[in-house]
This record gives C-alpha cells, sequence and structure tokens, in this order.
C-alpha cells in the first residue's frame, strides 16, 4: 500500500464515522493540515507517529506483510478488465 492509497482509506473511514477533518485532528492531537495533506497524498513525510495516531482514533491497524513478488494485485487485475 501507498501512501496515497492509505490516505484514501483514512478519508473513507474518516467519512464513514461522521467526522469533520477538524475533528478528526483535535482527537489525534495533530493539525488538521496534517490529514488533510495525508488524505490527499500531497505531503509525503507525515512521521510515523502521527499516522499512527489517526489510525488509533479511527480503530485502523497498520499490518507488515510479506511484499508483492510481482504478482498483480486485485486493484490491478480489475483495472486491465475494465471493472
Amino acid at each position: 500500500m501507498d501512501l496515497e492509497t492509505l490516505g484514501q482509506s483514512i478519508a473513507k473511514r474518516r467519512k464513514g464515522a461522521g467526522l469533520t477533518q477538524a475533528q478528526l485532528a483535535l482527537r489525534a492531537r495533530v493539525s488538521r493540515a496534517t490529514v488533510t495533506a495525508l488524505e490527499t497524498g500531497a505531503q509525503r513525510e507525515l512521521g510515523f507517529n502521527k499516522v499512527m495516531a489517526i489510525l488509533n482514533v479511527l480503530k485502523l491497524d497498520l499490518h507488515i506483510t510479506e511484499a508483492n513478488t510481482g504478482r498483480p494485485t486485485l486493484e490491478d487485475l480489475q483495472r486491465e478488465t475494465g471493472q
């Protein structure tokens, strides 16, 4: 997962929880600009602690898995078939 995809996932979860960016920022003790930058992928270096604070508020975990070794992802296959 890249930072842009992570940001999109965070935005979707935030909206599903009925939170504004400002509310999420307040609960995570980060600036609203940080939340915006993460959700839009505008800033590449946010700091691990800030990202984890945002994930914790949204009750999301960060998992480490084996790297994809060249096999296409579901998203790759869907793009190829136009879905």
